[in-house]
This record gives structure tokens, sequence and C-alpha cells, in this order.
């Protein structure tokens, strides 16, 4: 199906699509129908990226009519999963197989390809990105032939996180592990100092763990904690639910703003399968309204406190345009564009007024208060700093990313403005 996306929005409404021709193909021949022909061509998945990443002038590729496939290989612990799949879509068909993924989002509602691409990640000081579960990568090249990368090949680094600029992700294989029940609690207002104080242990203190503060003075923060629970246990039961500096976990629901629906979010102080407890947003329902902006920067772990520290300090600047903030911790991992590359790191998010004049004079200063630490930013959220700096603060492995995606495609179709800019360097 070829259609015109013009004047189509991402999910928050900041960018709007331009692309000359929108494909929506069914199959693999429509697919590679698709490419022939194409100048240059992006392909778009759930539409959650902040910044011009999936955009184009040329033609655009939606893959949401495509079939879905998974293949669960057992023995393997693997399963190779279409492209397409959300993880809200995902999840629940693997769960009923007796799998789980390590790690999740958020949000369920993203595509699986499209969060790989980015590196979009969950919490948890020992769970990396949600490409660092990526076993094998498929690809159609701009002359529609199928490449698979895999964990063995040279080129995987630049695969697993491609941000989209080696060719048309059709297929990942994800590590699989049993799946299992959890069960999360929210301790309100811990005083920020004394988290920071003691960060490895909190961060620690359960399978994932997020903080989310709005840098109120003295500030604050709310603590989600996500523990796994034997199989069969239930939450009154459950001997993690002590209190966390004194504060025991709270008996109300909790959404992450103060004035959120708690209907969008998932179930708390109850037992329930990974898949809907993980992610603090219900596939179900529509987790908020889109109308804000989001940015988010990644710091070495080693630096995690100082980086805390150093935006606290911006907190009056920052609070009038500032909805919150959540920070969470992610594992190391080897790709060469995740923000993750060889650190264990803090992620500091940002969720933003939708105004955009306003966000962007004060990202600026939360960006030269964290580039002390080489904050990288996260590519499908906005950011303001150089082509220079990225160089910078991912040294070579930004070359080795250029260097794989030029092999695979070297007419650079697969690229359009937003990477021309900040990672080809033109």
């Amino acid at each position: 199906m070829i259609g015109n996306w013009a004047g189509t929005a991402n999910w928050a409404g900041n960018v709007r699509f331009r692309p000359r021709r929108l494909h929506r193909p069914r199959s693999m021949e429509e697919l590679r129908g698709s490419l022939a022909g194409s100048q240059r061509v992006r392909v778009v998945g759930a539409a959650h990226s902040f910044t011009r990443l999936a955009d184009t002038s040329g033609d655009l590729i939606d893959l949401t009519d495509m079939p879905r496939g998974l293949d669960v290989d057992t023995a393997g612990r693997r399963a190779r999963v279409s492209g397409g799949w959300t993880y809200g879509e995902l999840c629940p068909r693997l769960h009923a197989a007796g799998w789980a993924l390590d790690n999740l989002a958020s949000l369920p509602h993203v595509s699986v390809a499209g969060a790989c691409a980015t590196a979009t990640h969950g919490s948890g000081r020992r769970r990396g990105c949600l490409a660092a579960q990526v076993d094998a990568t498929e690809l159609l090249t701009a002359d529609g032939d199928p490449v698979t990368l895999t964990q063995r090949d040279d080129g995987f680094p630049a695969a697993a996180a491609s941000l989209g600029a080696l060719g048309v992700v059709t297929a990942l294989t994800l590590r699989l592990r049993p799946a299992f029940a959890m069960v999360q609690y929210v301790h309100e207002r811990i005083p920020l100092d004394a988290i920071a104080a003691e960060l490895e242990a909190t961060m620690a203190r359960a399978y994932s763990v997020c903080l989310f503060t709005a840098w109120e003075d003295p500030p604050c923060a709310d603590v989600w904690v996500k523990r796994v629970v034997a199989d069969g246990a239930q939450a009154p039961e459950f001997t993690g639910a002590e209190p966390l500096f004194g504060v025991p976990p709270t008996g109300r629901d909790r959404h992450p703003l103060p004035a959120g629906s708690v209907d969008a979010c998932t179930e708390q102080r109850s037992v329930g399968p990974w898949h809907l407890r993980l992610p603090h947003f219900r596939a179900d329902r529509v987790p908020a309204s889109g109308n804000e902006l989001q940015t988010e920067y990644f710091v070495p772990w080693e630096h995690a406190a100082a980086a805390i520290a150093a935006v606290s300090a911006l907190g009056a600047g920052i609070r009038p345009v500032l909805l919150l903030t959540e920070i969470r911790a992610v594992a190391a991992d080897r790709l060469w564009l995740s923000p993750f590359h060889d650190r264990d790191s803090l992620a500091i998010h940002f969720s933003w007024r939708n105004d955009w004049p306003a966000v962007r004079a004060v990202l600026p200063r939360v960006e030269e208060a964290l580039a002390p630490y080489d904050a990288r930013p996260h590519w499908g959220k906005l950011f303001t700093c150089s082509g220079d700096y990225l160089e910078r603060v991912y040294g070579a492995s930004m070359q080795r990313f250029r260097d794989a995606a030029r092999a695979l495609d070297p007419r650079g179709r697969f690229r359009n403005d937003f990477l021309d800019r900040w990672v080809f360097g033109r």
C-alpha cells in the first residue's frame, strides 16, 4: 500500500513527518518493492521518538501491516520475532509459552525493532538496554538483499542498535529466560540526598528500581521497587516490602505524575507476570496524552551521584518547564552507538511541558551541567549538543559504526538529515 503521510505526527505531536511517499507493505515482496527506486528511505516504528530520527524527505516505510512471526527455540532459549511487533503484543505470547525477556521499557507500546534500534531501556543495576537482548538482526539492504548479522559477526555491534541506518530490520532473535512473577511497591518522598549517598545499594535493592523527582527544594524522590517473587507467593506475605530509608511502601496506587490516572499504570502491591509489572504502564491503556517533550542523558555509573547533584543544583531554573524526572540504572553493553557502550550508566530522563522554545532554552544548561561527566543523549529524545561533542563522548565506536553502515549502505540511502548531522558529520 502506498500513500502520503505528510502532516502525520509522532506520538508527542512535535514532529510532523514529511515523506514523499508512505509505504505500508504487507509481504516481503511488497517490502522489496518499497525499496526499489527510493533515493532515500526510512522506517518508522511506533513513532515514539521525539527527534526527527525516523523522518525523511524520501520514502517512509511503516511495517504495521507486515505479517507477525514468532518462533521460539526452547532448547536454545531464543525467540526469532518480527521487527514490527510491539512489546505489548509480543510479551503475552512469550509468557504463555513459559518465557520472558530480561527487561522492558516503561511503555510496552513501542515496537521491538524501533526500541532496539535506539537502545531504549528499562532499569536495573544489572539489566542492559533492550538491544542488549538481541542475538541476531535480520535486515533488508537498500537493494532488497537479506543480511543476517549475529554475535559472531564483526558488524553486529552496529546492527543491534542501528538507528535504522543499515537497512530495514525485518526480524530479531532475542535471548529468553524462564517466565517469572513480580511485585512492585512505591516508597514516597524519600530525600534525594539520602538516596544519592547510598545510590549503589538503593538501585541494586531489587530487580528494577526507578526514582521519580521534580527537583523540589529540598528534592525528594518516589522510589518504584520491582522485585521478583517465588511462584505462588502473595504480596502481603512478601518479605521484601520493608521500609526504605525508614519509609514504608505506600498503600495507594500511584502514577509517576501526581495528577496522572492510575488506571493507566500496571498493578502495584500484587503479584503478577513479569510483563505486567516491569513496565510502568499497561499495554491496553493510553499511558498519557503525549502532550510533552522528553530528553534523556546517560552518565558513567562512577559519576552517578555527582550528576544527580549537578542537576539538583539547576532545580529552580528547570522546574517551571519540567513535568517530572525519572532516574534509572542501565548495565553496559558492547553496541557501538548505544549510550551504554562500555559503561554502566545512570539514566536521567526529563519529561517537559510541550513548549519547545522554553525547553530549548533550558537544555543547554542541563547539558552543560552533565558535560563534565561525558553524558550521552538518548537518540530518540531531544538534545542540543553538537556533533563534535557526540564524536568525543562516543570515541572510536562512532567511526566503527560509520564504517559498518557504509559497508551495508554505501550510497547512504537509509540516512536522513538527522543522521547526516549527528552521526555521519555533514
